[in-house]
């Protein structure tokens, strides 16, 4: 993927009359969300990222597009939250490096009046946070330095109080997150974020698998582990597993390329083995 010059772009780059607390980005090792981003094509990666990438397109050219596909579908299930579910409130825990059109920008493009949480614990995010907090007037987004693996803090987190209301339902997404988790950490994680929320609403949630195409999945799983990222691809029976108790909303747990697809006529459609995750949609009781 060209992007011989590719370093933070402009958005990362406070003006001068800004303070911004300085922290150590570690841009000399690879992580999980400049990675993805430099697979979407993206300025907001650096040398370790774009080094593992590249491992990954060299034996896998397919993953850009499989990266695409995995973007796509985050739109397409808030847009299905928003139109068809009449869901108004979100809390998107690993949000990473935004890229256009982010998730408010999609929800609020539905009902301006929509309201998101953002959660993440990449310094690069939390340090130009103001990328992200341009909602409509109407509507209200926030930001919360945080962490899947520390559910407590986040929903104790003044900003998400102040933010959505937790008698109302909420539209928690988990987008390409879970798979840097093992089972045994990810499933009470996210359960207990669940517990949480009220009835009526939604966990939407994606997820790497191996299924469809397991020698790819093998080197991009190798190259992530080698640049010192945990991985963990599953089933679909697996990915199941984080809907237990919920109510699947049609068409169940599908590969992201078969979730409510919307084809654009110009385009290949993606044959399934060059796609690596499923996504699920659920509604709590």
């Amino acid at each position: 993927m060209a992007n011989p010059e590719a370093g933070a772009g402009d958005w990362m780059r406070p003006s001068p009359d800004d303070e911004v607390e300085r922290v150590d980005l570690r841009t000399d090792i690879a992580h999980s969300a400049r990675v993805y981003d430099y697979m979407l094509g993206g300025k907001t990666n650096f040398a370790a990222d774009r080094a593992a990438g590249d491992k990954i397109l060299a034996e896998w050219p397919g993953a850009h597009d499989s990266a695409l596909a995995a973007r796509a579908v985050m739109h397409r299930m808030v847009r299905r939250l928003a139109a068809v579910h009449g869901i108004r409130q979100f809390l998107d825990v690993g949000t990473g490096i935004p890229t256009a059109p982010n998730l408010h920008e999609v929800a609020q493009d539905v009902d301006p009046s929509c309201r998101i949480v953002y959660v993440d614990n990449d310094p690069i995010v939390l340090a130009h946070a103001r990328a992200l907090l341009t909602g409509a007037p109407e509507g209200r987004t926030a930001y919360i330095d945080g962490d899947l693996r520390e559910p407590g803090k986040v929903l104790a987190d003044p900003a998400l109080r102040e933010t959505l209301d937790l008698r109302q339902p909420v539209a928690l997404t988990l987008i390409n997150l879970v798979h840097f988790l093992s089972d045994e950490a990810a499933l009470p994680l996210v359960a207990e974020l669940v517990a949480a929320l009220p009835s009526g609403s939604f966990l939407a949630l994606t997820a790497g698998t191996a299924d469809t195409a397991p020698e790819h999945a093998a080197v991009a799983s190798r190259r992530y582990r080698e640049a010192g990222i945990e991985n963990h691809l599953r089933t679909r029976e697996q990915v199941a597993r984080f809907f237990t108790g919920l109510e699947l909303d049609d068409p169940g747990v599908a590969l992201i390329t078969h979730w409510h697809p919307d084809p654009d006529p110009d385009e290949r459609p993606l044959p399934d083995h060059e796609v690596m995750a499923y996504a699920g949609l659920a509604r709590k009781p």
